[in-house]
């Protein structure tokens, strides 16, 4: 179990400013953010922080845009991954074999690169790393929240070891499954795909020059995700029913099917490590917020992994959740209060709902092989890659970089 010394006690109470339920990357992210500014927080989650650092390496990584990465680095924790992140360079986005296509270049905008592609566990390393030597943060793990307490005034979290802690706010980052969202009574929307996921990483022999691919085949997206050195991160989405076939195939028949959906542009390719498989599902709370309560990251939303956006998302979440409770505390507000988090709903209801209808509207249209829809689709590629004008606007959209947030 980790401590700091802002964190007060009273009555044998640990009391600080929030308490984050959830130490997945979007937790820590909010307690980074905070932390860095003065906020105290307690970052509870149920497993032990070094077993599940070990455990963490999933085959799953993110692409940061160019907004997600300056939140990560006001909150002083992208130093830590830079050097394990790739940057993106280009985005090419093709319909099967169709010969029209979407090509984004970062040097249409004077931005830098377009993203940079990270593995998760390097992510949460340095997310972690940075949280365990803030002052102003305490890390419990390997403890459950076994009650949560909210009245007018503050909630109380009594935990399973017997701590209590006492703070102006709670915030739900557990997951899409939130036992916090489900207890406080916020429903939620929500849908299984008949998709699977299959993440792999590979090795293939000539470089790929930053260059990220996604591919609308039939089933599903199959995107080519560059990462450092001659490697790549593979998302392919599939049929739920012929997952498990595939994953069954040798090693060299399964090299063979991503050679077919590949093509030789990148010489050899060959999976290199564990294969993992993720079911796909969408979930919209319907409400972010409830007394002294804020869901972030999954636990308010999740999407279909199609433009490669749910990390952003949270990202996003954490900006302006941030943003608000420090302008709530500067005031001489109560963090926990109505008005902070009213103005946390009102920032990211509307760029998730977006986010959401986008993806999954996505994923219908290329998941569908009607001949005039697939011809429409073809046509809208091809037509956004001749306006600069509207592809730059979807390039600086992907990027985060339609607003300016403090945090």
């Amino acid at each position: 179990m980790d401590s700091a010394v802002h964190t007060g006690i009273k009555k044998g109470i640990v009391v600080c400013d929030a308490v984050v339920v959830g130490a997945g990357m979007v937790g820590l992210a909010l307690a980074c953010a905070l932390g860095t500014e003065g906020l105290r927080v307690t970052v509870i989650d149920r497993q032990d922080f070094d077993s599940l650092k070990a455990r963490s390496r999933d085959g799953r990584t993110s692409a940061i845009a160019a907004g997600s990465r300056r939140v990560l680095a006001r909150a002083d924790a992208w130093n830590a991954m830079e050097d394990a992140a790739q940057p993106i360079l280009e985005i090419r986005v093709s319909d099967g074999a169709s010969p029209l296509f979407l090509h984004y270049d970062h040097a249409l905008l004077d931005e830098g690169p377009l993203g940079w592609i990270v593995e998760n566990a390097d992510i949460r390393a340095a997310l972690l790393e940075r949280a365990r030597a803030l002052q102003t943060v305490e890390m419990r793990g390997g403890v459950a929240v076994e009650s949560l307490v909210r009245d007018s005034h503050a909630v109380e979290a009594r935990l399973s070891d017997g701590t209590r802690v006492e703070a102006s706010l709670a915030v739900a980052a557990d997951g899409h499954d939130s036992p916090m969202r489900r207890d406080a009574g916020i429903g939620v929307i929500a849908w299984r795909y008949d998709q699977t996921s299959i993440v792999c990483t590979v090795a293939h022999e000539r470089p790929h020059r930053g260059i990220a691919h996604e591919r609308f085949l039939p089933a599903g997206p199959f995107a080519i995700l560059p990462m450092i050195g001659n490697r790549s991160s593979i998302v392919w989405t599939e049929r739920a029913s012929l997952v498990p076939g595939l994953i069954a195939l040798s090693r060299t028949e399964l090299d063979s099917e991503l050679a077919r959906r590949f093509g030789d542009f990148l010489g050899t390719v060959r999976v290199d490590g564990e294969i993992f498989t993720y079911p796909l599902s969408l979930s919209h709370a319907q409400r972010y917020t409830a007394p002294r309560l804020a869901l972030i990251g999954d636990a308010a939303h999740t999407i279909h992994p199609i433009a490669g956006q749910g990390l952003n998302l949270g990202l996003r979440d954490v900006a302006a959740l941030a943003e608000a409770l420090i302008d709530a505390r500067d005031l001489g507000l109560d963090i926990g209060s109505a008005e902070p988090l009213e103005r946390y709903e009102r920032a990211r209801r509307a760029d998730n709902t977006l986010m959401i209808a986008l993806t999954d509207g996505l994923n219908r249209l290329f998941s569908n092989e009607v001949a005039p829809i697939r011809v429409a689709r073809d046509v809208g590629l091809a037509a956004v890659n001749r306006v600069p004008p509207l592809k730059r606007a979807f390039m600086r959209h992907a990027m985060g970089l339609t607003r300016r947030d403090k945090i």
